[in-house]
């Protein structure tokens, strides 16, 4: 019998009493609770963070029949209830100056109902902190703070200064209380996307615990494979059925479509758990997690700091720098790992530098399809048309029409652009063939201003050159020269040699030659 997916729930109690799948991550919790007081989480959105802080309440009010059949029902003996301070800042819109201080008055003022207020406590931290206070007076117990994505309100203003300052500046004094109240506080959990190291919980908590690179819970959100062929494998295989696949087919699908995540060095590697659940819902693959929203301030990111897409090939990051975000306009790389867009490929111990990479076809097929129509002239919304044109010109070998569309991807470039213009071109040509390789054997090489492509289809095989204000006919001769044609002089697929030229003045490709 196939399961019962839990798609946009994150109620552990819901979950539990609806007969949902539930992948079993309360082992992670146990060790967590027992073994420290002040945690920080970063994922990337929708990977479980909402869930993971609902079964940590279920488990700080006593809840043990949740629990049942669970590893944590034989790991705990006491279930003792507390006090449980939940904020969630996850479903809400911040987009004026006192959107946040309106949801964190709502929150207090629920608390105060329960607990009490004195008229001296005029200030939301002050607030916060006599809540905190009371709380524990009144049951007995220190009270367990949970704030699932902490950093909501900050993404959201990146880009407005002032209001990312007005919220930056909130926050700090607000989540400051929980060094004030130590004494009052049993455990405390943080969830976010990124880590904003100028709010105060960061620089005043100095015991806080960032488990967001750690091998210990690499593993407490997401899907393992193990998880996925234990817990889903009757689903695999009515899938499997469904989609004509074999199981083992079925199987390396999913983990090229949805695998590919590593929080940690060495870690194993981790599925997206919302696109795991949604595939299985609809019996058919999708871009579940990708089509929920990517934010647009990221493709400005990468724009307003001359990223050169060909690094998502084989980017690196410090340890140091992929846990906050100050130097998002000059470095977007850890925004995208912590975002979900890159994830950890490798580590190099002795310089203590990680390796990054798409984690899977979802983000990187989405991601490119995403850039397309803010790199190249492309509609909006018009982008799976034109790569379908695109992809069919070359399947059909009509090179005329493949180089023509080509071209109008470089129309109306813009005049500010014009001390960028090679990378611009390298931009578009990296989107585009990467997209092209979704739907044939393409590989795209590029080196010190040098570009150069072999495209394979059915019946074709396309060899490539760009030159950057010479000619189309150099392109040919370099093509000829070199020999880059030679590997392929007994396939038996006809074969195209393409020589092209972009010019600066007219800012797109000048001149097109086809050899056979």
């Amino acid at each position: 019998m196939a399961n019962i997916y839990p798609v946009g729930i994150q109620s552990f109690d819901e979950i539990r009493k609806g007969g949902y799948i539930y992948i079993d991550k309360t082992e992670y919790i146990h060790e967590l609770i027992k073994n420290g007081k002040y945690y920080f989480l970063s994922r990337p959105r929708r990977f479980g963070k909402s869930l993971l802080i609902s079964t940590i309440e279920a488990y700080f009010l006593g809840k043990k029949e949740l629990f049942n059949g669970l590893a944590m029902e034989n790991l705990e003996n006491e279930w003792i209830e507390y006090p449980v301070l939940h904020i969630d800042l996850n479903n809400q819109k911040y987009e004026y100056k006192d959107s946040l201080d309106e949801i964190l008055n709502n929150t207090l003022t629920h608390w105060e109902e329960l607990y009490g207020k004195r008229e001296a406590e005029s200030s939301l931290s002050l607030r916060f902190q006599g809540v905190i206070q009371r709380a524990a007076e009144k049951t007995g117990k220190n009270v367990v703070i949970l704030i699932d994505e902490y950093d909501k309100p900050m993404l959201q203003a990146i880009g407005n200064e002032e209001l990312l300052t007005e919220y930056r500046n909130t926050l700090k004094a607000f989540y400051g209380t929980l060094k004030s109240c130590d004494r009052h506080i049993k455990f405390a959990l943080l969830t976010g996307v990124t880590k904003f190291s100028k709010v105060s919980v960061f620089s005043d908590l100095n015991n806080l615990m960032d488990i967001s690179l750690s091998r210990r819970f690499a593993n407490i959100c997401g899907i393992t494979e193990h998880e996925l062929h234990r817990d889903f494998k009757e689903d695999i295989k009515v899938m499997s059925e469904k989609n004509d696949m074999s199981e083992e087919k079925m199987k390396d699908t999913l983990k090229i479509w949805y695998d590919g995540y590593h929080f940690a060095d060495k870690s194993e590697d981790i599925y997206n758990p919302f696109s795991i659940l949604n595939t299985f819902a609809e019996m058919q693959l999708g871009s579940y997690w990708f089509e929920t929203g990517t934010p647009t301030f990221l493709v400005e990111l990468l724009k307003k700091s001359n990223y050169d897409l060909n690094r998502f090939n084989n980017e690196m990051a410090s340890s140091d720098s992929l846990g906050g975000i100050e130097s998002i306009y000059v470095n977007p790389v850890p925004i995208l790992y912590q975002s979900g867009y890159l994830t950890i490929k490798d580590f190099d111990k002795e310089f203590r530098l990680y390796y990054l990479g798409f984690p899977n076809r979802e983000v990187e097929e989405g991601f490119n399809r995403f850039l397309l129509p803010y790199y190249a002239s492309v509609e909006n919304g018009n982008t799976t048309f034109q790569i379908k044109s695109f992809i069919n010109d070359v399947r059909n070998g009509d090179i005329d029409s493949f180089m023509l569309r080509l071209q109008s991807f470089f129309a109306d470039t813009p005049y500010e652009l014009a001390r960028e213009l090679e990378l611009h071109y390298q931009n578009v040509l990296f989107i585009v063939f990467k997209l092209l390789g979704f739907y044939t054997e393409a590989e795209y090489h590029t080196s010190n201003g040098r570009i150069d492509m072999i495209v394979k289809t059915n019946n074709y095989i396309y060899v490539m050159e760009f030159k950057l204000n010479g000619s189309a006919e150099e392109a040919i001769k370099q093509i000829n020269e070199k020999e880059y044609a030679k590997p392929f002089a007994s396939d038996t697929r006809k074969l195209l040699k393409v020589g092209i030229n972009f010019n600066n003045q007219i800012r797109g490709i000048e001149k097109w030659i086809v050899e056979e």
